[in-house]
């Protein structure tokens, strides 16, 4: 082999090894394979709507009594699961049956309160179930109700430049389609940048095999902005455990990176339904 030659291949060679190295990295970072770790209990009017982990590691917490009075007296009387970046937490909310519009409030670390309203696109469903944002902090996910091919995506509120900086107005971006319809999601959040993890109340199996799945939606890219494509599959069935009998309720869904650990919250049936259950889960792949 001439010099020439040798040198090549040394290249080609340390360039394959950076990019299988990427690739592995890349794999390496989104986690998988939830095994079961725990179960702890919440309140339900405080918090039986939706989680999210803080930095310190302890958990914010939303039920039917988390509303603030002066956002329910305008309408807006349903909160969904929420979510916290950079310390600004973001809430989901939704109005009445006849709303023309969803909206986003923006908490920041010194508990400065913005709102963002999106006023609703044509065919756009009033649901408003959850606050899930990209880990870049730039991209704001959320969803509808019902039978769904696609979930919202909005410029983060205050994260991203492109949003007003104190409230105001706010517009969707490219959606993420996916590639078969879900039901009755009721959280999201990012496990990874290309990776989501999502909490169905469906019970009907006529989607999926199991009664109110836990899916995941893999991009095919992060977020940026554009339409991006998301591939849907199972990963486990909502516990369902309660000394009561009949019908439980999948609410919110969080990830802490951090810790390394999802969580997924189950609503008993009534009238155990006062407490919601919060089962925990670390991944074995990733």
């Amino acid at each position: 082999m001439t010099l020439w030659k040798a040198s090549t291949a040394l290249a080609c060679a340390a360039v394959l090894a950076v990019t299988t190295g990427g690739a592995a990295s890349a794999a390496s970072a989104s986690p998988g394979g939830w095994q079961a770790s725990g179960t702890s209990y919440v309140n339900s009017l405080t918090g039986g709507q939706g989680l999210a982990s803080r930095a310190d590691g302890t958990l914010l917490y939303r039920g039917l009594g988390s509303v603030p009075l002066d956002l329910r007296v305008k309408g807006w009387g349903h909160i969904g699961d929420p979510d916290i970046a950079e310390g600004h937490t973001f809430d989901a909310y939704q109005g009445g049956d006849g709303a023309t519009s969803k909206m986003f409030a923006v908490t920041t670390p010194g508990g400065k309160r913005h709102v963002y309203e999106h006023r609703l696109d044509a065919g756009e469903k009033l649901n408003n179930s959850f606050a899930a944002v990209s880990p870049d902090s730039r991209w704001l996910v959320s969803g509808e109700w019902g039978d769904q091919s696609r979930l919202q995506v909005f410029p983060a509120p205050l994260l991203n430049p492109a949003t007003p900086p104190t409230g105001g107005a706010l517009s969707q971006a490219g959606q993420i389609t996916l590639d078969k319809p879900v039901r009755d999601i009721q959280g999201c959040d990012f496990v990874a940048a290309r990776r989501l993890v999502c909490a169905s109340d469906d019970a009907s199996k006529e989607l999926f095999p199991e009664e109110r799945p836990v899916l995941q939606v893999e991009l095919d890219r992060a977020l940026d902005g554009q339409p991006v494509t998301g591939r849907v599959s199972v990963l486990f069935a909502s516990p369902r455990r309660s000394v009561c009998s009949g019908s439980f309720e999948t609410e919110g869904v969080d990830y802490d990176a951090a810790r390394r650990t999802l969580r997924v919250q189950v609503v008993p049936p009534a009238p155990c339904l006062v407490t919601t259950a919060v089962y925990a889960y670390k991944p074995t792949t990733g």
